[in-house]
């Protein structure tokens, strides 16, 4: 069952799509390619990552209701209640952004996969036999990105351009925090929100860049492209929002 949903929901369609574009760009370039197909990923799950946003500003916005609910309500049971009552009516499903995060993941893998092994064959192999009838197999397949860097190496300054552009996302994404209430009493919640958020500013982008320069220049790539298209979504969405 696992094998099945691994290679019919994404390593197959993954594979398929980059050898795709190899064959379709001239001098097969696969650098080229992972950019394509990583556009091409973030364009299908466009729809889940605007309603993750649109979710975030929701309740950020009914936020004072949520506090208010658990100031005149105590028992928290009936506080749970009362919140997911509002979520609710505001038409907003909490988990959005954790779905869209636990989607991205095995995306990554199977990228990884495909260009490091290939389903046995890793490229500048093809392995055929994973190829669908309408995608030819490329005459030629070049792994160094624009005719200069070889993608399937370690690249110290590509690692440092994902954990840069994860870095400028995190800024546009997660606007500075107001300071802390000290009249408030401490709430472990918004603690964690905190802590949540400044790991994502400032963690992240460290962690991106790590892992982009462990894995290959293949990897970085596509953090790069993933956190540009990303920062164009933000930008979209606060015009629209203005």
């Amino acid at each position: 069952m696992f094998s099945w949903i691994w290679h019919t929901i994404f390593f197959d369609p993954i594979y398929n799509g980059l050898v795709f574009f190899i064959d379709l760009i001239p001098g097969g370039d696969v650098g080229v390619a992972i950019i394509l197909i990583t556009i091409v990923v973030k364009a299908i799950l466009l729809p889940l990552s605007i309603k993750a946003a649109k979710t975030q500003k929701i309740i950020k916005d009914i936020d004072p209701k949520i506090k208010q609910i658990k100031i005149d309500v105590t028992d928290p049971q009936e506080q749970a209640r009362q919140i997911m009552a509002l979520y609710k009516e505001s038409g907003i499903n909490p988990f959005a952004s954790i779905l869209l995060m636990f989607i991205q993941i095995p995306i990554l893998i199977a990228l990884y996969f495909a260009v490091s092994n290939g389903g046995g064959i890793p490229l500048p192999g093809i392995n055929t036999e994973l190829l669908y009838s309408f995608v030819p197999a490329p005459e030629t397949v070049s792994m160094f990105f624009l005719g200069a860097l070889d993608i399937a190496q370690k690249s110290v300054p590509l690692a440092i351009l994902a954990g840069l552009s994860q870095f400028a996302h995190g800024q546009l994404a997660f606007p500075k925090l107001p300071p802390r209430d000290k009249d408030a009493a401490p709430s472990m919640k918004e603690d964690f929100g905190r802590n949540m958020q400044l790991q994502m500013k400032y963690v992240m982008p460290v962690l991106i860049g790590i892992v982009a320069y462990t894995i290959s220049a293949a990897i970085a790539i596509y953090f790069i492209v993933s956190s540009l298209t990303m920062i164009l979504q933000e930008l979209v969405l606060k015009k629209h929002k203005n």
